[in-house]
């Protein structure tokens, strides 16, 4: 196989490898349950679906109600005992809010007796909500618009987010009460920390109003009366009626890419789970590398896999069409312009990069020549934020499809 076709399969195989139904079911089974009321499970996010699925396969009782609420696209057909409701991401829409309500419609008439599985994966921020006070929809859209085009990274966003939200920062597990909440969640959140996995619906809240008052100042974020009234209203720091378990992420991503590349004769390195910084940097740092390897040897010989997993951000200079993904290997393509046997590819673990149907993209050191023969600038696409229709137009875009999971994003070097 050639270089791209490993790059490919690499990442096809580590994504493979971290669908939710085994972390489902490791989750549930060997535990031991007290069933003495009615069963609910909730689904919530990209893995909705298949979380559901695998749930609802290993749950050692019949489920009484069970929604799934998942991106448009995301729902793998019907599923007996489910009602499967899709809406926006990421930006929320109508359908956000009546999703929601149709949750909270099923969680209003609990007793103590009473059990509810919450399935939580990536996507939950925007596609579970209901906003709080006398916020609306629109002025969410406002404020996650504002969020998504500041540069602020996942946590900072959730900060603010939970705090504008009825059902968020541990709101949710409120609305549950006096019933038992077991939550199992996928990780998208670089550390794992719980109470940003979806900004914590069932989560006690470690962060504060100060804090989310301070992000907005940061990025000038613009807020209304009533958002700056909701931020001062502390959330829930307590959530005694939940247990929760975190199950699946990018390090378990990240090392089942490492055992594809091993299998496909290239040394592997990980050398990071927690990228963390703007898209366009992480790509001319992988070129960096890329270049050192072929130069020193260093810091492996080829062939080699050098594997990163994180999640960078974007700030919106542009009206173009794009995803951090494609931006990453746009940036990378300028630096490694001319050089052999190099593969820099950025993937969504998901199968959806910003608000596109691809995963992200893949370059060689003949991408950047590819591109001007048809008159298109590196510079001004990343300028204008237009890389997926740049990529495109050269056959350069990864599509994988929607997944059924989502533990951030995994970056692919290879050299050989």
């Amino acid at each position: 196989m050639d270089i791209i076709s490993d790059a490919k399969k690499i990442i096809q195989t580590a994504i493979q490898a971290s669908l939710p139904d085994q972390a489902v079911k490791k989750a549930i089974n060997g535990k031991t349950f007290e069933f003495k009321g009615k069963v609910i499970v909730i689904a919530i996010g990209k893995a909705a679906w298949n979380m559901a699925k695998a749930a609802a396969e290993n749950i050692p009782h019949p489920i009484d109600r069970g929604i799934i609420l998942t991106k448009y696209g995301h729902a793998q057909g019907d599923l007996e005992g489910f009602t499967i409701l899709e809406a926006g991401h990421p930006l929320p829409d109508e359908n956000t809010i009546s999703g929601t309500n149709t949750i909270l419609n099923a969680v209003s008439d609990l007793t103590e007796q009473d059990t509810v599985f919450f399935l939580v994966s990536g996507g939950g921020s925007a596609l579970f909500e209901h906003p709080a006070g006398n916020l609306t929809l629109s002025d969410m859209l406002d404020i996650t618009d504002q969020l998504l085009k500041s540069g602020a990274d996942i946590v900072e966003m959730n900060t603010v987010r939970k705090h504008l939200s009825a059902v968020k920062g541990g709101r949710f597990a409120a609305l549950c009460t006096p019933a038992h909440v077991y939550t199992i969640a996928l990780s998208d959140i670089l550390g794992d920390r719980a109470d940003s996995i979806a900004s914590g619906p069932t989560c006690a809240d470690a962060s504060t109003c100060e804090e989310a008052k301070a992000i907005a100042e940061k990025y000038h974020l613009r807020l209304t009366e009533e958002m700056q009234a909701q931020l001062a209203i502390e959330t829930p720091k307590a959530t005694k009626n939940v247990t929760m378990e975190i199950t699946g992420s990018v390090t378990e991503l990240c090392a089942d890419a490492a055992k594809a590349a091993k299998a496909l004769g290239y040394e592997p390195l990980i050398l990071t789970n927690m990228l963390d910084c703007e898209a366009k940097e992480a790509g001319k740092f992988l070129a960096s590398v890329a270049k050192t390897i072929q130069k020193d040897g260093l810091p492996l010989k080829p062939p080699c896999a050098v594997i990163c997993g994180g999640e960078t951000v974007v700030r919106i200079t542009g009206k173009g069409k794009g995803g951090r993904n494609q931006e990453l290997a746009l940036s990378a393509a300028q630096s490694i312009a001319g050089m052999e046997n190099v593969v820099v590819a950025a993937a969504g673990s998901d199968g959806t990069d910003g608000p596109t149907d691809a995963a992200g993209g893949l370059v060689t050191g003949t991408t950047k020549t590819e591109l001007e023969v048809l008159n298109i600038s590196i510079d001004q696409i990343l300028a204008d934020n237009n890389s997926y229709h740049a990529l495109k137009a050269i056959d350069s875009l990864l599509m994988t499809g929607p997944t059924g999971t989502n533990v951030n994003d995994l970056y692919l070097l290879l050299c050989k």
